[in-house]
C-alpha cells in the first residue's frame, strides 16, 4: 500500500512539472504555429530558419492566458495518471499472486519453476504489456479530455473546461466511442515500444556486456533506459497519430481545417502524415527547423 501511494505521489509530481512541456508539444503536434519563424543557429553553428522552441512557445501561451494557462488540462491528466498507476499495479499484483499459488502447487509443496533468462523476459514483458494495456484502456477517456482541453487554445473555445462537463459533451456528441478516439495507435505504440525496449535490453545485457566484470552490472541498469529511449523514438509516430485522432473533427478549430485535415481513420492519418513528411512533428521542442515546402497556419495568415 505504501509503495502504491508513493508511486502515485511521485507520478503526480512529475505530471505537474511536465504539464507545460506536454501542452506545448500537443499544440505543435496538431500543427499550430502562432509565431513566425526566426533566423537562428543549429547545433553545428550554421544559420537556419527555425520555428520557436519550447520556451518561446510557452511564453506566448503565458502572455495570453497567464502562467496558470500553461497548466490547462492538468486535472484530467492527473486523474489519468493516478488511475493508470492503480490499475497497472493491481494487474501486476494479480500475476504475482498467481505465481505464488503455482509455486506452492497441490499440497502446499513448492515446485521447481526455474526458467531460462529469455523465457523469463518473455513472461515479464507479456505481463507488463497486459498491465499497461489495461491501464491505457481505462484511462484513455481522460487522455482524450486532456488533449481537447489543450487544443481548444487554438480557437479560444471553452467547450472542454470542466471534467464532468467534458464527459457529458463527448457522450452527447460522439457516444461511448468518442472517449476512445485514437486508442488503437496508442495501444500499438505502447506494445511495440515495450517489446522493442525489453528485447534490445536483453540482447545488450546478454551478448554485448560481460556480467563477470563488476562495473557491467551498473551498465546493465543503464541499458534499459537507453533502449527505452531508442524504442520510444521509433514508435513516436504512433503517439502523434493517436493524439491527432483524439482531437480530429471534435468540434474544435484545432481539429478541423485549415489547421488539421479531417481523417477517416488512423491509417488515413498515418498515410497522410507520411506523405507530407510530418511523422516526427512535435518530436523536437528546441531545434525546430522549418521543413522545406511546408505550410503552417498562424493566426489567419499563412507562412510558407
Amino acid at each position: 500500500m505504501a509503495d502504491a501511494a508513493s508511486q502515485v505521489l511521485l507520478g503526480s509530481g512529475l505530471t505537474i512539472l511536465s504539464q507545460p512541456l506536454m501542452y506545448v508539444k500537443v499544440l505543435i503536434q496538431v500543427g499550430y504555429e502562432p509565431l513566425p519563424p526566426t533566423i537562428g543557429r543549429n547545433i553545428f553553428g550554421r544559420q537556419v530558419c527555425q520555428l520557436p522552441g519550447l520556451f518561446c512557445y510557452a511564453q506566448h501561451i503565458a502572455s495570453i492566458d497567464g502562467k496558470r494557462g500553461l497548466f490547462t488540462g492538468l486535472a484530467p491528466r492527473l486523474c489519468s495518471g493516478v488511475l493508470g498507476t492503480v490499475v497497472h499495479g493491481k494487474v501486476l499484483q494479480h500475476y504475482q499472486e498467481s505465481d505464488k499459488v503455482e509455486e506452492l502447487g497441490p499440497g502446499n509443496v513448492q515446485k521447481d519453476v526455474s526458467t531460462s533468462s529469455f523465457d523469463r523476459v518473455i513472461k515479464e514483458t507479456t505481463r507488463e504489456m497486459m498491465a499497461r494495456s489495461a491501464a491505457t484502456l481505462i484511462t484513455h477517456p481522460f487522455h482524450v479530455i486532456t488533449l481537447r482541453s489543450m487544443v481548444q487554445f487554438i480557437g479560444r473555445e471553452s467547450k472542454y473546461c470542466g471534467l464532468c462537463d467534458s464527459i457529458v459533451t463527448i457522450y452527447r456528441e460522439e457516444g461511448i466511442l468518442g472517449f476512445f478516439a485514437g486508442l488503437i495507435p496508442r495501444l500499438l505504440g505502447d506494445i511495440i515500444s515495450l517489446w522493442l525496449c525489453n528485447s534490445l535490453a536483453y540482447l545488450v545485457n546478454t551478448y554485448a556486456l560481460d556480467s563477470g566484470v563488476s562495473t557491467m552490472n551498473e551498465m546493465k541498469s543503464y541499458s534499459q533506459a537507453v533502449t527505452g529511449f531508442f524504442a520510444s523514438m521509433l514508435t513516436y509516430p504512433f503517439v502523434l497519430v493517436s493524439n491527432l485522432m483524439a482531437v480530429n473533427n471534435c468540434g474544435l478549430a484545432g481539429g478541423c481545417p485549415p489547421y488539421s485535415p479531417l481523417y477517416t481513420s488512423w491509417i488515413d492519418c498515418w498515410c497522410m502524415l507520411q506523405k507530407e513528411g510530418n511523422m516526427s512533428r512535435g518530436n523536437s521542442l528546441f531545434f525546430r527547423k522549418v521543413p522545406f515546402g511546408k505550410t503552417y497556419c498562424c493566426d489567419l495568415r499563412m507562412l510558407i
